[in-house]
């Protein structure tokens, strides 16, 4: 069975934690919330909580290095870490490195990063197939908003499903719209 890990599962991507489990994927979930972890796991049984915070690089390798032993490196990793916390993302890809297969990586990103600038500053691994999804806003009429989390799974899952290197959900301009 695949194995995915979904970094942000328990909030705005928990509809793509359950699409995963619904399509094949054993998924770890990482999630500091026991409550929010307790909802998805009663949702199916292919989910399995890594309760971390995952700014805590330490423990964040031992629990990622047991979810490893116990099921198997990552063959799709679904990232969504907040840009003061780009180590995580880095401890996360290289402690799935360490074995000889190929695997993806959608990184999640929020609209007030660069992606071409976040892409520069990593260090992808050979066998990792990288790729963004920019989380943009929504124009209705004469107003905007920011994108819901059943769109931000949609667009997620939309990302998961094309494999190419960029996916926009919403839109990033006008700038000027940008709630």
């Amino acid at each position: 069975m695949k194995h995915a890990l979904v970094v942000g599962g328990t909030g705005m991507l928990a509809d793509v934690v359950e699409w995963l489990a619904k399509n094949g994927y054993f998924v770890s979930v990482i999630g500091r919330d026991a409550r929010k972890m307790n909802q998805l796991l009663h949702k199916n049984s292919r989910i399995k909580p890594i309760l971390v915070n995952y700014r805590n690089e330490e423990d964040l390798q031992e629990k990622l290095d047991l979810a490893i032993q116990q099921d198997g490196a990552f063959d799709l990793i679904v990232a969504w870490v907040r840009s003061d916390a780009q180590r995580a993302l880095e401890a996360i890809m290289v402690q799935n490195s360490g074995y000889l297969k190929e695997w993806k990586l959608r990184h999640v990103l929020n609209s007030g990063r660069d992606a071409a600038d976040v892409r520069a500053n990593l260090e992808i691994p050979e066998l990792c197939h990288y790729s963004q999804v920019q989380l943009g806003f929504m124009i209705e009429n004469e107003s905007s908003r920011w994108l819901t989390n059943e769109e931000i799974s949609s667009g997620v899952i939309k990302a998961i499903q094309l494999n190419q290197p960029y996916h926009l959900v919403g839109v990033m301009e006008p700038v000027e719209k940008r709630p």
